[in-house]
Formats: C-alpha cells, sequence, structure tokens
C-alpha cells in the first residue's frame, strides 16, 4: 500500500497562504541549504522549471515521490505562466470539474469520484509515494486517506489566510512525530506519520 503525503508549505500559524492563496512570503526562507534539502531529500517537489532555474538538472531521480495530486487553484499557477505539466517528471493528476479536457497529455484530469481514484493508486504496487501537492479544497477532501504529513513551517505569521485543510468540520486524527529538522533560516520541517486504529 503506497502513502499519500501531504508535503506542504506553512505559516507558523497554520496557513499555507494568504486569504488569496498567494505564499510568495514563504519564498525569501529559500536558502542554500534549504535547497540542498531538497534537491537531496525531495528533489520531485521542485517544478521542472524551477529545476532548471536552481539548477537542479532534468536527471535527479524522485525520492518519495512518482506521482502527484493537485486541486486546479494549485494547477492554475502553472497554467497562468504557460506550464501545463509543472511536475512532468511524475505522473501528474488534477481535481477538476471545470478544465475538462487535460491541457497536456502527461495530466490526466480527475472530474469525480477523488476518493476513489486516490485509494486506487494508493492500492498499486511501488515503492514510492503519492505526493498530494495542495490546495486547501483537495486536502480537506483527501482528509482522512492522508497517512503522513511534512509541515515546511516558515517563520511567518499570516494572521488569516487559506488553512491546510478546508471543509473539515470536528474530525479529530491523531499524528505521530516522525523527524524534525531545525534549519538555519528558521524553517522547521516536521515530519507525521497518522496513528491509525488497528483492524
Amino acid at each position: 500500500m503506497r502513502k499519500l503525503t501531504y508535503f506542504v508549505a506553512v505559516s507558523i500559524d497554520g496557513f499555507i497562504g494568504d486569504p488569496s492563496g498567494d505564499a510568495n512570503s514563504f519564498m525569501r526562507f529559500v536558502d542554500e541549504e534549504f535547497l540542498e534539502f531538497l534537491k537531496t531529500e525531495y528533489p520531485e517537489t521542485v517544478s521542472a522549471a524551477g529545476r532548471r532555474f536552481l539548477g537542479f538538472g532534468d536527471d535527479v531521480p524522485n525520492q518519495k515521490f512518482d506521482t502527484v495530486i493537485q486541486g486546479m487553484g494549485s494547477y492554475q499557477l502553472g497554467l497562468d505562466e504557460g506550464v501545463p505539466s509543472p511536475y512532468g517528471h511524475m505522473r501528474e493528476y488534477v481535481a477538476s470539474r471545470s478544465l475538462g479536457e487535460s491541457p497536456d497529455p502527461n495530466v490526466e484530469i480527475i472530474e469525480d469520484d477523488l476518493l476513489g481514484k486516490v485509494r486506487a493508486l494508493k492500492a498499486e504496487e511501488g515503492e514510492l509515494g503519492i505526493w498530494l501537492c495542495g490546495g486547501a479544497q483537495i486536502a480537506g477532501q483527501l482528509a482522512d486517506e492522508v497517512d503522513e504529513l511534512v509541515l515546511k513551517t516558515y517563520p511567518v505569521l499570516l494572521g488569516s489566510g487559506m488553512p491546510m485543510f478546508a471543509g473539515v468540520e470536528s474530525a479529530v486524527s491523531d499524528f505521530e512525530l516522525t523527524s524534525s529538522r531545525v534549519f538555519g533560516n528558521g524553517v522547521v520541517v516536521r515530519k507525521y506519520a497518522r496513528l491509525r486504529e488497528k483492524e
């Protein structure tokens, strides 16, 4: 069974972006030490254009994920820049009822039964997992399927904005902290595993 990992940037008060979803305020903390961490541990989470810009190259192998799932809001950021396949080094899925036909052969649109599709992907054989890229709406829909959280917590207070999980009411899920790393720029990356009840 493959894991669904919500690997996401978040402020110290729990927002993944401002009220419009903009997370550019986090970018000033991306320094050499943090980039080396991404390149070594999570290179596939950097878009193809970002990898070229940062000198990662296209030949850096995926370390944790071979599949990415994102919502339309997150995907639209790439489309607005003329990039219909931002993570072409993985299988790409976009949850959207409005997009219609995929703008790129590498991108599969999930129009309905998102939960069923994610469960089918998790049931596949394979060593690498599935990256839940965001945003808040799709994370809320898949909250019960998330097996692991990797929170890149930036030392920023946003005060208000887009939550990590939108539309989730009174759900209680326990996670266990499995690792934590503090960077010189104040960023903390924490990894949590979901504690599931024994069946």
